[in-house]
């Protein structure tokens, strides 16, 4: 199954016999989550209308661990998380597919995170909810309970450590928008600027105007062009772990294996023992 689908290949798939499970994960970061309020979870939206059969996830409830030490959107408790998808009809043999309201993010945080515990065949609906074209329900579904048990390490994980190590040794990406990366900005953070040795590359850049990812051999063309080829150990950071995913999904398109880290420059920033660099990208 590819990373992603797209909206005419999911409605064929969802009318087939055997029918992928439909996760909604509308999301959307608030800057009042670093004073401790919850970000927008889409619910409400869900239950206005969604793909039929689709059933809603809560990215800071099921997919991230409460913030702390380990960041804004940590890795979650697995037995929470492998409860959340079972209830959503998950199984390991059965596809899934996520979806969002469009920027593709939260959609991407639920694929990077089967795709870690051990689902082998998950995909990101391309262009989110805003491509669907066809009929929408609100009628929220009763799946029969899934069989599916996380098994974390199928796909690459960097803790702060790992991350610093790989801006030396291969291509540490850091995802969030130019100025964050310089440090021009920093709405959320401590404090602004990267990772030292870590190249700015903004999900932004992933992504046509409707918001479909580009073509693989786009997207493979450009993260070549910062770096990330011939056999290049590649990582990726964002601020908490959320737009990091979306990136290594971009990734994975261009045919390129990257490990995400998840705490993110929430986590590295929270720490002043950390090393800050500012400014732009020396490449």
């Amino acid at each position: 199954m590819n990373a992603i689908i797209s909206a005419s290949d999911l409605a064929t798939a969802l009318a087939g016999e055997a029918p992928p499970v439909l996760l909604d994960v509308r999301w959307q970061l608030s800057v009042a989550k670093a004073a401790g309020e919850p970000s927008f979870d889409g619910r409400a939206e869900y239950a206005a209308g969604h793909i039929p059969g689709a059933v809603f996830v809560d990215l800071d409830r099921e997919l991230a661990g409460p913030p702390g030490a380990g960041g804004r959107h940590p890795l979650p408790d697995l037995e929470v998380f492998g409860a959340a998808m079972r209830r959503a009809g998950v199984s390991a043999g059965r596809p899934v597919v996520v979806y969002d309201g469009g920027q593709g993010w939260a959609a991407a945080r639920a694929w990077w995170l089967l795709r870690w515990t051990g689902h082998p065949e998950v995909s990101v609906l391309d262009g989110g909810l805003t491509a669907w074209e066809g009929p929408l329900s609100v009628e929220a579904p009763s799946p029969e309970a899934g069989d599916f048990r996380p098994a974390p390490g199928a796909t690459g994980l960097l803790d702060a450590d790992g991350a610093a190590a790989l801006a030396r040794t291969g291509v540490l990406f850091d995802a969030r928008a130019g100025e964050r990366y310089r440090g021009d900005v920093e709405p959320i953070d401590r404090v602004g600027g990267h990772i030292p040795g870590a190249v700015s590359a903004p999900t932004t850049g992933n992504v046509a105007a409707d918001g479909r990812f580009r073509p693989a051999d786009e997207l493979a063309a450009r993260f070549a062009s910062l770096g990330a080829s011939g056999g290049t150990e590649v990582g990726v950071y964002c601020g908490s772990g959320v737009s990091g995913a979306h990136e290594v999904l971009a990734l994975a398109v261009a045919g390129i294996p990257a490990a995400l880290y998840v705490g993110s420059w929430s986590e590295w920033s929270s720490d002043p023992e950390r090393p800050v660099a500012v400014g732009p990208d020396p490449q």
